[in-house]
């Protein structure tokens, strides 16, 4: 297998299909980011909890998208998806993406439930690392992994304080898988606001719709795949696609 300048896998003496394997992607960045993939030639082992909506990007994606309905917290679950991929091949690509945000609204830290907040570190810490720790054998030697963060991992935003930490939680987690695993692409990535429901639900009864739609937030991180620059993290900004 080899990979041209911008990325796409070549024919060598067999073909290899590129596979993805991406959680929360019933809906939002994980639907938009599927769909491109797809349309690349790439699988996409796809999860999520609404199997209704998975089985509308399946509808859509057809053959290209494998779906495994169910909730990443759930260790069965994951032993499932760790199969699903063991049998699909190696994996060139894993993308956490499924997130929690907690109570809507986003109550003060001193008034944050813990039984809520334990909840949101089990999907947006927890699920991540140990989806990674059962699929990371199955990565092929370059591969890529992508945990999508947020800038309320760096900016303390008062009402943000857990969604925020438990992202800031998965930045120093993900570095330092990347110092663990140089050969590896491992990157923590903020897409910046869009218009997606979990984002609604941080700002309830108010108008979102000038976020841009997740689909807009795509092509950079294609261009983060296709460049894979030294591992760390980084914005969408910063691979933003000229038009």
């Amino acid at each position: 297998m080899t990979i041209d300048r911008v990325g796409n896998y070549q024919e060598t003496v067999m073909t290899h299909r590129p596979t993805a394997l991406i959680t929360g992607a019933s809906a939002g960045l994980g639907r938009a980011l599927s769909r491109a993939l797809a349309g690349r030639g790439w699988r996409v082992i796809g999860t999520a909890r609404r199997g209704d909506r998975l089985d509308r990007v399946r509808a859509e994606l057809g053959a290209a998208f494998i779906a495994v309905t169910g909730d990443v917290t759930d260790p069965a679950h994951r032993a499932r998806l760790a199969e699903v991929a063991a049998g699909a091949g190696p994996l060139d690509l894993v993308v956490n993406n499924a997130s929690r945000l907690g109570p809507s609204p986003q109550p003060r830290l001193a008034d944050y439930p813990l039984d809520e907040l334990e909840a949101v570190y089990r999907t947006n810490v927890v699920a991540p690392l140990a989806i990674l720790q059962a699929v990371l054998p199955m990565l092929d030697l370059g591969g890529v992994v992508v945990d999508v963060s947020s800038d309320a991992a760096v900016e303390p935003y008062p009402g943000w304080g857990g969604y925020g930490s438990a992202k800031a939680a998965l930045d120093q987690l993900t570095a330092i898988l990347a110092a663990e695993h140089p050969e590896l692409a491992i990157y923590s990535f903020d897409p910046g606001d869009m218009r997606t429901e979990m984002h609604q639900a941080a700002f309830p009864g108010e108008d979102i719709s000038d976020r841009p739609e997740p689909d807009t937030v795509v092509p950079a991180l294609l261009r983060l795949l296709d460049e894979r620059p030294k591992s760390g993290r980084c914005t969408a900004a910063d691979f933003a696609v000229a038009r």
